[in-house]
């Protein structure tokens, strides 16, 4: 389980530190995709397995599968830690988020997204904002 958030400045060949605490989970790969809302989502390799397999098997129609598996697989990058536990954050990505120098990395439960620092301090108040409305309809179901 991914949690917390984390921020860290990228070096001049565009590394990043993962955090200490999730390298362990991360030691056999990673895989980053663009996020939704203009972040970088970083699974590790077990759980985009997972992913992968939920995104091939939907009942949605086969060209509406086509576009969507173009969409998040052609746009994907595998990579590995270096020694001291960075990943090179690969450009089309961080055009994508916007990020240049600094980067947060915040813990989502089963991965991880990086955010360009201002981005996530706006994304962060309006999902604090939303998380009460959201438990409280949780609550009655």
């Amino acid at each position: 389980m991914f949690f917390g958030e984390f921020e860290y400045r990228i070096d001049e060949k565009g590394r990043v530190p993962i955090p200490p605490r999730f390298r362990g989970e991360l030691r056999d790969g990673i895989v980053l995709t663009p996020g939704i809302e203009k972040c970088i989502n970083a699974y590790p390799l077990s759980e985009w397995k997972k992913v992968a397999t939920t995104l091939t098997t939907g009942s949605i129609s086969p060209g509406k599968m086509r576009k969507l598996n173009r969409a998040i697989f052609a746009t994907a990058f595998r990579l590995t830690m270096d020694g001291q536990g960075r990943i090179a954050l690969p450009i089309p990505l961080r055009d994508y988020t916007g990020i240049e120098d600094e980067v947060v990395i915040a813990g989502v439960n089963t991965y991880l997204e990086l955010w360009n620092k201002e981005q996530w301090e706006v994304e962060k108040a309006v999902s604090q904002e939303q998380a009460g409305q959201i438990i409280e309809t949780l609550e009655r179901h």
